[in-house]
């Protein structure tokens, strides 16, 4: 059993009791592009934004999001349609920028997630705020990666913590974009039981190819 210090997520106002969806592009582009999707997101109903700024791509010249210029968009969303809005962080900077700016949960991604010098620099930025943290597990399918990477962040003091399963990549023939391997997230609730689990669907959808 892994022993993490935990406390419930709590999101003023929110009722997290109940099911609850995050919602957003993948990847911020334009101002006008966030404000009608969180737009038409608030009227549906919900009440958390998400949206890429910093995107880590493979291969160098592919879009790696806009950046900081970004993250005031989040913050109009936040002000001007009342929804919770949270992005992805891979390094220290991200996590200054976004806290300064008023993001309201961070995620660390797959590709961060797999690498532990990466996660080490978010913990140690975040040492001393208290914030909603969800980790994605690692690209490949390590649990003992994914817990490692929880276990970095809770010992920064971050005790709202869950983590997002959002599939793995694999060299076989799948239907999946990525392939759901629902015996490791099964494994990982029964070694921290207190631990809450998002699914990314996104990610594990069908692939289309």
């Amino acid at each position: 059993m892994v022993k993490l210090d935990l406390e419930k997520i709590s999101l003023p106002g929110l009722d997290l009791e109940r099911p609850w969806v995050i919602a957003g592009p993948c990847s911020a582009e334009t101002e006008e592009q966030v404000m009608e999707t969180a737009t038409q997101l608030s009227a549906d109903g919900f009440k958390i934004f998400r949206a890429g700024i910093w995107k880590p791509r493979t291969r160098p010249g592919a879009f790696e999001g806009v950046g900081t210029i970004g993250l005031p968009w989040l913050k109009k969303v936040k002000e001007e349609l009342g929804m919770f809005v949270g992005t992805e962080v891979a390094n220290a900077h991200h996590v200054f920028e976004a806290i300064k700016h008023g993001i309201d949960i961070l995620w660390i991604g797959a590709r961060t997630t797999a690498n532990p010098f990466a996660v080490q620099e978010i913990a140690d930025a975040l040492k001393g705020v208290d914030i909603p943290v969800l980790v994605k597990n690692p690209v490949n399918p390590d649990l003992e990666l994914w817990i490692g990477a929880l276990e970095r962040i809770n010992q920064a003091g971050i005790k709202k913590l869950a983590a997002i399963h959002r599939g793995f990549s694999t060299y076989d023939k799948t239907k999946y974009r990525n392939h759901p391997q629902w015996q490791i997230p099964i494994e990982l609730k029964r070694r921290c039981p207190d631990l809450p689990i998002i699914c990314d669907p996104s990610h594990i959808s069908v692939n289309p190819n």
